[in-house]
C-alpha cells in the first residue's frame, strides 16, 4: 500500500467532524503509518534546530508544541485500538512498535541541539515578557525533558533509551498476558448452578457464553470480567463456585505459567530503579513524586497510613458482623472463617437484615440506558452542555456510540463523545477515558478549525445483556468516565501540552471523582433511576435505604483500594531489587500491615495494569486517594451553597478543574476554587471514618 492508499495517512476532510475513517483502518496500516509520521516529527524537531533566528518562545516552544501533528493523529487511533480492539494482530503489531516507539520517543528528548535552545529559554524566562500560560508551558517543557534524560552525556543517554525500550515491551507483554487471561478463563455453569443469582446476572451470563459460542440450552459462562464476576461473588449461593470463580479473578496475570507476570513486574521494578538512579534518585517512588502534588513518598504514605489504620478498624467491625450473621444462621458454618469469596456474599445478606436494602431490587431502575441519560443530564445543569446521538456514523465496533457535543442558543460545537460501553473478547478490562484528538488552540493557520474539537471516548466493561441493568458501583463507574470526559470535553488551553488530562498525576483524577457524587443524589436518582419494565421511578423507600447504606462496607472498600496503593508505594521505593522475590514480598507486606482475614488486593502484583501496564500510575496508586481529599472537599462548597446545581459553584468548577488543564499549577487551581487548601476530613467522614 503506497501512502496516499494508507487510510492513516489520507486526508480525513470527507469524514464528519474528521473523525479516522474507521471502516477503511486496518491492522497492517500501523506500521507503515508511523515509520511515515516519525520521521515527519523530527524533521518538525529538526526545523527548530535548524533556525538560525533568535531562539524566541514563538520559534521554539510554541513550535515543538505542535510538532508531529501526523504522529499525533495516528497515535489517538494506534492508543485507542490497542486498548479496545487489540485482535490477536494487534497485539503482534503492538509488540513490534513498543520499542520502536519508545526510541523514538527517546530521540526526540535527544535531538542534538534541540535541548540548548529549550533550556537557553528556561534560564532567561523571567526576562521573555511571557504571560503565565506561556510561562507554565516553557516550565513544563523543561521539565519534560529533563525528566527523560536530556541533560545526560551521550552514554547516559544511550543507555536510558535502551531502558525505556526495555520497559516498553515488557510492559506492553505485561499487559497482554493479563488480557489473554481474561479472555481464555471462564466457568461453565447451569442454572441450576447459578442459584441465588437475580434474573439480570443469569442473562448477562446467558449472553456471555453465547458470545464463547456456547448455544445450547442451559449454558451460561462466568468470565473475569467484573461486571459478572462481582455480582457472581455477592450472589451465588453455592460456596465452591464463588471460590473458584473468585481465587482465578485474583489471580490473572499467573494463570498460565508460560505468561507468568511475576518475573515481568520484577524486571520492570529493577529497570525503574536504575532509570530513577539515573536521575540522582534513590528510588523510583522519590523520582515520580518529585512531579507531583505530593511532592515526596512520605507525604503519601502519611496520608495512606492515616486511612489505612482508621479503615482496619472499621473492617474489623464489620467482619465480626459478618461472623456474627453465620452463626445465627442454621446449618452455615464456616471453619476456616471469612474468606475472599465469602465477604461480599455475606455482606449483602448483612446490608439486607440491617438496612433492608437488598441491590438486586435497584437495578432494575438502572439500565444503562437510563444512567447515560442521568449523567448527560447532570453535564447539561452544570455546564450546559447538549447530547445528540449520531446514529449515522459509524465507528471502530458496532457497540460504540458517537455524540455530538455541544452548548449554548447557537449548539456550537464542544466535542465529539464516543461511548464504548460493553465487555468483549480483545478490549482491556477496567474502564478508561481516552482521546483519538486532543483539545489545542497551537495550530498551523492552514489546519482546519475542527482539529481544535476534542474527540473523547469514554471505555466501560458492563457485561451486555438486553436490557443491561447496572449495580450502583457500575453506575458510578460511568459516572467517574464521564468526569475524565468532561476534563478533555471541557478543556480550553492555548497548547496541546497544557490541555485536558495533561496534569499531575494526582489532580487528574479529581474532575472523575467528582462527577461521581451527583449519581448518590436523590433528586437525581428521583429523576432517572426509572423502572427497565414499567418505566416507574425508584421509590422513595428504596432510595432512603440506599442513603442509609451508603457507608456500609466502606471498611472493606477502603481496605481493598489502600492496600493496592500502599504495596505500590512501598514496592517502589525499594533501592536494592537484588534477589528480590515479589510473591514474598507480598505476603510479607500482608503481615507487616496486618492486611484483615477475608479482604484481598483489588489489584494484585500480576494484574495490576495500573502499575506494570505503563508507568504513569507507578508509585501513584495512591492518587485516587489523594484525589478523594480534593472531590470531597469541593462537592461540600456545591452542598454549602445549597444547590447541587449552583450555577456559580459549577461555573468555578468549570474554570479551575475541568477546563483549566496543566495551564495553573494543581494546588493553586484548589486553592482558587475553594479559597484554602484541602481539608481530609470531608473525605473521612464520606467514607464513615469519623
Amino acid at each position: 500500500m503506497t501512502e496516499v492508499e494508507n487510510p492513516l495517512l489520507k486526508s480525513w476532510h470527507e469524514e464528519p467532524f474528521l473523525l479516522p475513517p474507521f471502516g477503511a483502518i486496518e491492522v497492517a496500516d500501523f506500521e507503515p503509518a508511523f515509520e511515515v509520521a516519525m520521521k515527519g516529527h523530527v524533521q518538525d524537531l529538526q526545523t527548530i534546530v535548524d533556525s538560525t533566528e533568535k531562539p524566541s518562545f514563538a520559534n521554539v516552544i510554541e513550535v515543538y508544541d505542535r510538532a508531529g501533528l501526523l504522529m499525533d493523529k495516528i497515535s489517538g487511533v494506534y492508543g485507542n485500538y490497542v486498548s479496545s480492539l487489540n485482535t490477536d494482530a494487534m497485539q503482534q503489531v503492538q509488540m513490534r512498535l513498543s520499542p520502536i516507539l519508545s526510541r523514538h520517543s527517546s530521540q526526540t528528548y535527544t535531538l542534538p541541539g534541540l535541548f540548548d535552545k529549550i533550556q537557553k529559554l528556561h534560564q532567561k524566562r523571567s526576562d521573555l515578557s511571557l504571560n503565565s500560560e506561556q510561562l507554565r508551558l516553557l516550565e513544563r517543557v523543561y521539565m519534560d525533558f529533563t525528566r527523560q534524560g536530556a541533560h545526560f552525556d551521550t552514554q547516559s543517554q544511550k543507555e536510558y533509551a535502551d531502558l525505556k525500550a526495555q520497559l516498553a515491551e515488557l510492559q506492553t507483554q505485561f499487559n497482554q498476558n493479563v488480557m489473554k487471561d481474561e479472555e481464555e478463563w471462564h466457568m461453565l455453569l447451569t442454572v441450576k448452578e447459578m442459584d441465588g443469582c437475580p434474573e439480570n446476572l443469569i442473562e448477562a451470563a446467558r449472553q456471555a457464553a453465547l458470545v464463547k459460542n456456547y448455544t445450547e440450552d442451559d449454558q451460561y459462562i462466568i468470565t473475569t470480567s467484573r461486571s459478572l464476576v462481582e455480582p457472581f461473588l455477592t450472589y451465588a449461593n453455592r460456596r465452591d463456585l464463588r471460590e473458584r470463580a473468585c481465587t482465578a479473578w485474583t489471580n490473572r496475570g499467573q494463570l498460565d505459567p508460560d505468561r507468568n507476570n511475576i518475573k515481568t513486574a520484577e524486571n520492570i521494578l529493577k529497570l525503574r530503579q536504575r532509570q530513577a538512579n539515573l536521575h540522582g534518585h534513590s528510588s523510583f517512588a522519590e523520582y515520580q513524586c518529585l512531579d507531583r502534588m505530593a511532592k515526596t513518598p512520605q507525604n503519601v504514605m502519611k496520608l495512606l497510613e492515616n486511612v489505612w489504620e482508621r479503615a482496619k478498624v472499621s473492617a474489623e467491625r464489620e467482619r465480626n458482623a459478618l461472623e456474627e450473621f453465620v452463626r445465627q444462621q442454621p446449618g452455615d458454618t464456616l471453619t476456616d472463617g471469612i474468606q475472599p469469596w465469602d465477604w461480599r456474599f455475606y455482606a449483602e445478606k448483612v446490608r439486607i437484615a440491617k438496612y433492608d436494602f437488598d441491590e438486586s431490587l435497584l437495578k432494575p431502575y438502572l439500565s444503562l440506558n437510563q444512567v447515560t441519560q442521568a449523567v448527560m443530564a447532570v453535564s447539561n445543569n452544570l455546564f450546559g452542555l447538549k447530547y445528540k446521538k449520531r446514529t449515522d456514523i459509524s465507528s471502530y465496533h458496532p457497540d460504540v456510540d458517537t455524540y455530538e457535543v455541544t452548548q449554548g442558543d447557537d449548539d456550537s460545537l464542544v466535542a465529539i463523545f464516543l461511548h464504548d460501553n460493553y465487555a468483549r473478547p480483545h478490549k482491556s478490562s477496567g474502564a478508561w477515558m481516552s482521546e483519538f484528538r486532543s483539545q489545542t488552540d497551537n495550530l498551523p493557520s492552514s489546519n482546519d478549525e475542527m482539529q481544535k474539537i476534542p474527540i473523547v471516548a469514554n471505555n466501560n466493561n458492563f457485561a451486555k445483556a438486553n436490557p443491561t441493568l447496572l449495580s450502583f458501583d457500575d453506575a458510578t463507574t460511568l459516572f467517574h468516565e464521564m468526569g475524565h470526559a468532561h476534563h478533555g470535553m471541557l478543556s480550553k488551553a492555548t497548547y496541546g501540552r497544557l490541555a485536558s488530562t495533561n496534569v499531575l498525576t494526582d489532580f487528574v483524577e479529581l474532575p472523575s471523582q467528582l462527577m461521581e457524587h451527583w449519581l448518590k443524589q436523590p433528586q437525581v436518582l428521583k429523576e432517572f433511576a426509572k423502572h427497565y419494565k414499567t418505566g416507574q421511578p425508584v421509590p422513595d423507600e428504596l432510595l432512603q435505604k440506599l442513603e442509609k447504606a451508603q457507608s456500609f462496607n466502606q471498611g472493606f472498600a477502603t481496605i481493598e483500594f489502600t492496600i493496592c496503593a500502599l504495596l505500590d508505594m512501598s514496592m517502589h521505593q525499594i533501592q536494592d531489587y537484588t534477589d528480590f522475590d515479589l510473591v514474598e514480598f507480598e505476603k510479607q507486606e500482608m503481615e507487616r500491615l496486618g492486611m484483615p482475614q477475608g479482604i484481598v488486593m483489588r489489584h494484585r502484583p500480576a494484574h495490576f495494569q495500573h502499575l506494570f501496564s505503563t508507568s504513569g500510575y507507578a508509585a501513584g496508586y495512591y492518587v485516587y486517594q489523594w484525589a478523594e481529599v480534593l472531590d470531597a472537599d469541593v462537592f461540600a462548597a456545591f452542598e454549602e451553597s445549597g444547590d447541587i446545581f449552583d450555577s456559580e459553584t459549577a461555573e468555578k468548577a468549570r474554570k479551575f478543574i475541568y477546563s483549566a488543564g496543566n495551564t495553573v499549577a494543581p494546588d493553586e487551581l484548589f486553592r482558587r476554587f475553594r479559597g484554602r487548601d484541602p481539608d481530609i476530613s470531608f473525605m473521612l467522614k464520606k467514607k464513615g471514618l469519623i
